[in-house]
């Protein structure tokens, strides 16, 4: 099956990357949101980011100016379904996600491929609540979108490979790697990835060190680019806990029970960098300062 348009829904942070590196790949992008704002704000980030690869020589202008012409942001969500593939890249919630693709159903054409972004939630029963589950498929990016090169293919029990190969197609267009996973909770990156996280807030709460010598000592002791919990702020907390629920209801073990201390954070709105706040403070104008 031949990918024309692609259809993306959330235009946050991994929405707005996804319709990046789609437009300037060759799609016609169709990018949907149920606020003006975020679209006002995706629009304009892409834009910069665009930017930002033609001053660094990275693309020519014309590129720029020819993929930023290929994107229609719009608040209809009906408008996704004439597209190829719809990538849902809504909040991290289960609901929320069934929602979106109930209402798109209508709309849609009989060969469109329907996908989600998440970075956990069953594709297998995702992909039952709606008319083809044989042309439903996990589509994981990496966010930030544009800089890293995987891309998650997860396949749920009805998928079958024509689905598969077409997704897959889109992944090498976009010049990115992809590596199979199958539908468990939290899929490969998310299983390794989080439980480590998990296990930093741990060691941050029973006392062993504090947020600056976790952080440094994964960063020189593992050679980690990031520590985890910088990077637990970069994610966003809420997300982490999200992630980290599902590991939980689904595995039914207890080395995946949230930490309260991860937990008491995201009570207390403290989400990471999206609020100005987690295991660092980034309201200042400095370095940002542990908050523990």
């Amino acid at each position: 099956m031949e990918i024309g348009s692609i259809g993306i829904v959330g235009a946050g942070q991994m929405g707005n990357g996804i319709a990046h590196v789609c437009a300037l790949a060759g799609y016609d992008v169709v990018l949907t949101d149920v606020s003006q704002d975020a679209l006002d704000a995706a629009t304009a980030l892409i834009a910069a980011n665009m930017d930002r690869q033609v001053s660094r020589e990275k693309i020519a202008q014309a590129e720029r100016d020819a993929a930023m012409g290929r994107i229609r942001a719009t608040m209809t969500l009906a408008d996704a379904g004439g597209t190829d593939l719809v990538i849902e890249a809504a909040t991290e919630r289960e609901t929320v996600k069934q929602a979106i693709f109930e209402d798109l159903l209508p709309h849609l054409k009989p060969n469109t491929i329907l996908t989600s972004n998440t970075s956990s939630i069953s594709i297998t029963r995702l992909a039952s609540r709606t008319d083809r589950p044989e042309k439903f498929m996990g589509f994981h990016f990496m966010n930030p979108v544009p800089v890293m090169q995987l891309v998650e293919l997860i396949r749920g029990i009805a998928t079958d490979e024509e689905t598969y190969q077409a997704c897959r197609g889109v992944v090498d267009r976009l010049e990115k790697t992809a590596a199979t996973a199958e539908d468990f909770p939290a899929f490969i990156v998310n299983r390794i990835l989080m439980p480590m996280i998990n296990e930093a807030v741990y060691t941050l709460y029973e006392g062993v060190g504090t947020v600056t010598s976790i952080d440094t000592s994964l960063k020189l002791g593992a050679n980690h680019p990031m520590g985890p919990l910088a990077l637990a702020d970069f994610i966003g907390l809420d997300t982490c806990l999200a992630i980290m629920n599902v590991l939980h209801d689904g595995l039914a073990d207890t080395k995946y029970r949230p930490c309260p201390l991860l937990v008491k954070y995201v009570e207390a709105g403290w989400l990471g960098r999206k609020s100005q706040r987690g295991f660092y403070d980034y309201r200042g104008e400095g370095e940002p300062v542990p908050t523990r």
